[in-house]
């Protein structure tokens, strides 16, 4: 493949992952109750020619944060600016962007709960009352200089609303949790994607695909592409489901969504540790993943499918947990 067809191609799959994104609230698919009350915020702020309240989206990751801050401020005929809170490393980097903010522009800050806290503090004042009060000079030399800033909407996102300190929580005047896709919604995702991507795609096929997809948009996405590639191979592009459950089972990801960590998971709590009560740092150290992955990533939809519990004493596999695994449960296994 030469240089400039190499180019084109990735200039065609940034467009085509562009257009995955809504740029419209009436585009967003899903979080019906979210997009009602947001749409009221947002006309009500244009109504009064006043920036948006601050926002603070929290959720498990793929549900969609970053395309509802961009969609926000498409809503709010707005710049934005995107960031993540580990790159903000100095006070002069938070002054930096801010600085460089029009009027009612977004700044959008990801993983805003993996912000310095002192960066965190200079935050406080720019929240409230536009300004950034600024230390320069050191020792005895230090000065304490006040920049003032264009009215703005700054939209936080995070996966660990409870690591956020309260005094940054309290100064966010809207908050939103983004819950878990229903199958219904991420098979029109899946259309949409298909639509996207050129690649006819039957019935049973996405009934598939948003079974699989752990409730997440970029899960059914992410699936939807490599199916995609067996398709384009094995059937000029159209994608069954024949296709479909081949592709996946390749992958390692079952009939319920499951996949080989989620297995090591159980197997741990069931094998290991009896069924539990286990500890959170005990289980990712058996199945040699990071425990805020376990926590963010696995966990969530293994609570939301019922295969475990949460404990005061730790995580309980349940009985829909030996099933899977086709062990034997009696009952009085599943201790609090």
């Amino acid at each position: 493949m030469n240089k400039q067809h190499l180019m084109t191609s990735m200039a065609i799959k940034e467009d085509e992952e562009q257009s995955l994104r809504p740029e419209k609230l009436n585009q967003y698919i899903g979080q019906d109750d979210i997009k009602d009350m947001l749409s009221i915020y947002i006309q009500a702020a244009k109504k009064r020619h006043e920036p948006l309240d601050h926002m603070l989206l929290y959720g498990p990751p793929g549900l969609g944060k970053t395309t509802l801050a961009q969609v926000t401020a498409n809503e709010l005929d707005v710049k934005i600016k995107v960031t993540s809170g580990p790159t903000i490393e100095k006070s002069g980097d938070l002054a930096a962007l801010l600085s460089s903010l029009e009027p009612g522009d977004v700044l959008f800050i990801d993983e805003i709960h993996r912000l310095p806290r002192f960066v965190e503090e200079v935050l406080y004042a720019a929240m409230e009352d536009f300004v950034l009060d600024i230390v320069i000079g050191r020792d005895g030399e230090s000065r304490s200089i006040r920049i003032d800033l264009p009215p703005f909407t700054l939209i936080g996102a995070t996966t660990r609303f409870g690591d956020l300190s309260a005094p940054l929580r309290d100064r966010f005047g809207v908050v939103f949790r983004l819950n878990y896709y229903s199958n219904k919604d991420l098979q029109t995702i899946c259309k949409r994607t298909s639509a996207v991507y050129g690649n006819p795609i039957d019935e049973d096929a996405v009934m598939s695909l948003a079974r699989r997809s752990r409730g997440t948009p970029r899960i059914v996405n992410r699936l939807f592409r490599r199916v995609r590639d067996f398709a384009d191979i094995m059937n000029e592009g159209h994608i069954t489901e024949t296709i479909t459950n081949e592709a996946l089972l390749k992958l390692g990801i079952d009939a319920h969504g499951l996949d080989q960590t989620d297995y090591r998971y159980l197997e741990a709590i069931i094998d290991r540790y009896q069924g539990g009560p286990a500890g959170l740092d005990a289980i990712a150290t058996q199945i040699a993943e990071e425990v805020t992955t376990v926590e963010d990533v696995y966990e969530p939809f293994l609570l939301q499918e019922g295969y475990i519990k949460r404990t005061p004493r730790g995580r309980v596999a349940t009985k829909k947990a030996y099933d899977i695994l086709g062990k034997p449960y009696y009952e009085g296994f599943l201790k609090t």
